[in-house]
Formats: C-alpha cells, structure tokens, sequence
C-alpha cells in the first residue's frame, strides 16, 4: 500500500520516497514508491504527471540522460499507486519526486469549482451529479434533472460568490459507522474510511481528490452550455486560468465584432442583431432580382437551340435555377457553367425530354469534371479552364451558342 501524501497535503510538489517495484509494460515502465505526491486517476479527475530524479548519492553514478524519469501518467491498482514512466528505476534506490504543479493547480482549481456548482445545485433542485469528466480543455457535470441556462447563470452567480468570500475547506476522515449518521453527497456507496470535503455554504461530499485549501483559489467559475443528456442534462463548466482564458479570448472577439460593426463594446449583440436583418432583408431582395434576371434571360434566348451560358461564381442552387429557366425556352441544350479558372467552374447541364447520361460522361471526363444526375438534366463540377470549356463544345456535332453573361 503506498502512502498517500496527496491526500493530506495537495501542496506537497516535491517529495522523497524508495522505488519498491518496477516492471516493463509494453512501451512504457510502472514504477511503485512506497509514499507519493501523484494523485492516480479518478473520479473523473486525470493522474498527475512530473518527473522522478535519483538522489544526489545515486545521481553522480548516472550518466546525465538517465538521471530524470519522466512520468506521464499516475495509475491506481488494489491501492499500490503506480507511476508510468519512459524509462526504468532501480528498484531500492531513493528518488525525488516532483509533479507539474501547473496542472495539478488547474485540476485543482477545477475540481473544487465542480463541488461548488455541483453542490449549489443539489441544495437548489435536488439533482444528483451523476457523472463528472475533467478534460484538457473544459470540465463537464452530468445532471440527474433538467436545468435552463438561466437557471444555470443564478447557480453560476451564487458560485462566484462562493469564490469572492474565500472559505476555507474543511475535509475530515470518518469511519463507515459514523457517515451513515452524516448528510453528504456521494456517487456510490462508500466502505471504509471515509473522507468528506466540506464548502461551508455550498457542499458537503464524500471526494479523495485533490482540492484548493480556500475557495478563492478556484478564481473564477464559468458554466458554458447546457444540453440534454440522457434523462437530465450535461453541463460544461471552465474554472481558474482555463476561465480566464476562456472570458479573454470572447472580450478579444466581442472587440473585433464591435470594431467591425462600429459599436459600443457593450451593444455589439443589438448591432449583429440589427446587421442580421438588413442583410436578410438583402438575401431577399438580391432573390427576387436573381429570379426576374433568369426569367429574362430566359426569354431573350427563347428558340436559340443548344446554348452555353458562362457566368461568375454563383452558388449551385442558382445554377441549377439558370439551367432549368433557359432549358424549357432554348428547344435545346443549355449549359451553365459558374466560376473562374482559378477555382474551376460549376456546371448545370439539361434540356427538356433530353437524355444526356453519355453526353455529360463525356464532358466529364474531357474537362476533369465529376458530377451527374437524371437523364434530362445533371450538375458537377469541372476543373478546366473556360478556354477548353470553350473548345469542347465547339468540337461537338451539335451547333452551340456560346454566350458570355458576365
């Protein structure tokens, strides 16, 4: 059994301890000591990582290179803590153990934010936390009930003020006997020593990972999205630097927005808003206009046979829109093609009662095209440029119009 130094102190960076096993697992080492500050995965929380350096009297019989140990990952086994490392220990040397602070920090930090929320939650709705993960990037909180964001924002509110007071953790070790006496939260039943991690005015939990000393340390508490999640919702949450980070990079956008918009920072949302609009009420008209110059063109090429139309990027919607409009008044082939030679072209390709299968295979393949459809009418694209666009029709048997639009 390896003593726990994390659970009575989650400050202790630094430690001393004697490697009492080492064994080769595929590509990597696990190393046992017989006391560590690495707290092993679990209860949603990542294993610490860090390094192991032999002592000094070791040390100077060690070529420079084997002298630190990197461990990337701490891992949990019938209460013997192992420590997964790139290299192997010598089993009875003393090493020094030293984790990356910074990231226990943020789990820490992030861990404690997560029993404050958690616990608001449970006092205000009587909801279970029935799932916890705590990624690299954010930390997530599964919900036995349904939550609103508004509802959620009063949780976050009461949680930052949680944080703002600065209270002190309590965390005590009770036996089996005398928990059953105590109201707690707790995700499974619990066997043994218990610990409980007490928030006054926000929670009490039965938890063995590592937390803040005083809740002031957690920063900043921030609760991202909400959504359904089996028969309650998933709550993502950021605390700490990852919150702060988080609030910097959306005042940077929201800068950006309001610098483009030219308005205030605090009324960039009514100014996208108000954009929205006049730019919908754009679409709209913009549609209109596209209708009646297709309805014209349309007309003004009533009769004129097979025709190639050649026209600017279009999206394929409007492509397809022009086809269909010359197709039923050309009595013939028409054939829109959209783009530039920088980015290829487009195609939109019919005629009324056609069949053009064989026709467009063959255009396909001359111009480095893909595409297809129905037997009357097909769309794709082509890679070629307008001048062999140009060329394949010309070399063809029917007779072809081949028009510049724009």
């Amino acid at each position: 059994m390896t003593e726990r130094i994390f659970d009575r102190d989650a400050y202790c960076r630094i430690f001393s301890a004697t490697v009492l096993a080492c064994r080769e697992e595929k590509e990597h080492y696990a190393v046992l000591l017989d006391r560590t500050a690495f707290y092993p995965e679990g209860g949603g929380q990542s294993g610490d990582t860090g390094v192991l350096r032999y002592e000094q009297t070791a040390a100077r019989e060690l070529p420079a290179a084997q002298r630190l140990i990197r461990v990337f990952d701490t891992q949990e086994n019938e209460e013997r803590i192992w420590h997964l490392t790139d290299s192997p220990v010598e089993v009875g040397s003393r090493v020094e153990g030293e984790i990356d602070w910074e990231e226990r920090f943020d789990r820490m930090q992030n861990h404690t934010g997560e029993h404050i929320v958690s616990g608001l939650i449970h006092a205000a709705f009587g909801y279970q936390n029935v799932g916890f993960h705590m990624g690299s990037d954010s930390i997530t909180i599964d919900l036995s009930g349904e939550l609103t964001m508004d509802q959620l924002r009063q949780i976050e509110r009461k949680a930052n003020e949680v944080v703002w007071h600065n209270t002190e953790l309590i965390i005590d070790r009770c036996s089996e006997e005398e928990a059953a006496g105590r109201e707690f939260r707790s995700k499974k039943e619990l066997h043994g020593i218990v610990r409980i991690v007490t928030i006054p005015g926000a929670d009490v939990c039965a938890c063995c990972g590592t937390h803040v000393r005083r809740t002031g340390e957690v920063g900043l508490i921030r609760i991202i999205s909400c959504e359904k999640f089996r028969n309650g919702v998933r709550v993502e949450m950021l605390c700490g630097k990852r919150a702060y980070l988080y609030d910097t990079a959306v005042v940077e956008q929201n800068h950006e927005v309001s610098v483009a918009l030219s308005a205030k920072t605090l009324e960039t949302a009514h100014a996208v808003r108000r954009t929205k609009a006049n730019l919908e009420e754009a679409v709209f008209k913009t549609i209109g206009l596209e209708q009646k110059l297709f309805a014209m063109t349309a007309r003004e090429l009533s009769g004129k046979g097979n025709v190639v139309l050649c026209i600017g990027p279009m999206t394929p919607d409007n492509v397809r829109k022009l086809a269909v409009a010359v197709m039923e008044t050309c009595e013939g082939i028409c054939a829109v093609f959209a783009g530039n030679d920088e980015e290829g072209y487009k195609y939109a390709l019919g005629q009324t009662g056609g069949e053009l299968r064989a026709f467009v295979k063959e255009m396909n393949e001359a111009l480095s095209g893909r595409g297809g459809g129905k037997p009357f009418f097909a769309q794709g694209s082509v890679s070629a440029g307008m001048e062999m666009i140009r060329q394949h029709f010309e070399a063809q048997d029917l007779s072809w119009e081949i028009i510049q639009l724009i």
